[in-house]
């Protein structure tokens, strides 16, 4: 299993996750251009698609989904009422697969968990993918970690989290009013860096292989600081980690079966 993230930012998000030749993309947050210019920049053709994952409905997260779909006719998952909003505004017919929050179903060879997102929507919701042993975790736009959220992810190989804010860079900013400020760090608004990093530390010890941190402020946070708050939380725990950007696609985070060191003794006619 492998994933990457296509861009993420206030200005639209995407993550596409790959195994054994079956493509699901999480959001359509960026343009119907970008998208598909993205995804070739991956090798992967969009009419491989297998499906499209909502997380939920705010334009950073659907805003090319309606001009993809007039060419690319793919199933969109979502949870019942952010499906019910995003269908209102979309002109574009679709295989529509509707679910409910905390629901657990099986999709095109994968087996996906949907878990509940704290976050200003309708209904958001988070994704665990998984096909046989490998699992991605997809959780962004969430403005605090409570049980759900960490027993959901608990286990996953992989992992796409915001890591939207650095505090003090939030609080010293002066383009945003103290009210918008107020909603980015409540309990429904974003993750800060340090948010991310305490939910990367406990899940560390229970398989956690990479990490991709998204949805990164632009003024307000930058991926050095928020991958050296990660960094210093694990204290020296291996993990491979990197931050995505708003205007560029991230390389493959392939996620590799453990072989037992023995095997390559039978192989090569070792001991």
């Amino acid at each position: 299993m492998r994933f990457a993230v296509l861009g993420s930012g206030s200005g639209g998000n995407s993550t596409i996750v790959e195994c054994e030749g079956k493509y699901l993309l999480v959001d359509a947050g960026l343009s119907a251009k970008q998208l598909n210019l993205r995804l070739e920049m991956l090798g992967v053709p969009a009419e491989k698609l297998t499906g499209i994952l909502l997380t939920h409905e705010h334009g950073d997260h659907v805003r090319g989904l309606d001009v993809f779909l007039r060419k690319c006719k793919v199933p969109v998952l979502a949870s019942i009422m952010t499906g019910r909003v995003v269908q209102e505004n979309l002109r574009e017919q679709a295989q529509w697969v509707a679910f409910e929050s905390g629901q657990k179903f099986h999709w095109e060879g994968f087996d996906l968990t949907t878990f509940a997102l704290p976050h200003d929507a309708v209904e958001p919701v988070g994704y665990v993918i998984a096909r046989g042993e490998r699992s991605v975790g997809v959780a962004t736009d969430l403005g605090h970690v409570d049980r759900e959220v960490m027993s959901a992810l608990r286990g996953v190989e992989g992992l796409v989290l915001e890591a939207n804010y650095e505090w003090q860079m939030l609080e010293a900013d002066t383009k945003r009013p103290f009210s918008t400020k107020q909603r980015i760090s409540s309990q429904h608004g974003h993750l800060s860096n340090d948010q991310a990093a305490e939910l990367i530390a406990e899940i560390l010890g229970d398989g956690l292989k990479r990490v991709v941190l998204g949805h990164l402020s632009g003024d307000c946070n930058c991926p050095l600081k928020a991958v050296e708050v990660v960094r210093e939380k694990i204290a020296g725990g291996e993990l491979e980690i990197c931050a995505a950007a708003q205007n560029e696609v991230t390389a493959w985070q392939s996620i590799e079966p453990e072989v037992d060191p023995a095997f390559y003794g039978e192989l090569f006619g070792g001991s």
